[in-house]
């Protein structure tokens, strides 16, 4: 518990993983966590986003339509109101793809929504309040992106303003 509080002291951004009741949640609210990451069930997403944490979920859980495990979908969550943040690290291009997929088939869910899933909520997650949105004094990292065929194609990419691909 010291660690954790020196953490949280600190402002390092701290995540729960894979809560699964509102035991869980409530014990990582009183640690001071910001973000869920992969909670199991609906019920862990529903106190934890309540909870004002950031609900985050894989989007290749996205695009399989489920966890490959069995644990909540998250697809499920983003009907709900429950996802905030879409990760991955070991598909990269699920996310432009989770967040294009969510802004057409979810329809609670704009395009803009979707892309912050990727970008800017991420980045406010972690305290990264200089990139994620496209506003003036942000680091202008960017992604073009054309649909060919419902599919996003990346097509060019700035980092701090300057074009990269």
């Amino acid at each position: 518990d010291a660690a954790v509080r020196a953490l949280v002291d600190s402002r390092v951004p701290l995540f729960e993983f894979d809560d699964a009741t509102t035991a869980h949640v409530d014990e990582a609210i009183e640690q001071g966590i910001r973000v869920a990451e992969f909670p199991t069930t609906a019920e862990a997403a529903r106190a934890s986003h309540e909870a004002g944490m950031g609900v985050l979920m894989g989007a290749p859980n996205v695009m399989r339509g489920g966890s490959h495990s069995g644990n909540v979908s998250a697809r499920t969550l983003a009907e709900a109101g429950l996802l905030d943040i879409l990760s991955s690290d070991y598909i990269p291009f699920s996310l432009i793809q989770s967040a294009f997929f969510l802004g057409s088939v979810v329809d609670s869910i704009s395009l803009p929504q979707a892309v912050a899933m990727v970008s800017r909520n991420p980045a406010e997650a972690v305290g990264l309040h200089d990139r994620g949105a496209i506003l003036p004094g942000r680091r202008a990292d960017l992604v073009r992106v054309r649909l060919d065929e419902h599919v996003p194609v990346v097509r060019s990419v700035w980092r701090e303003g300057r074009r990269v691909a």
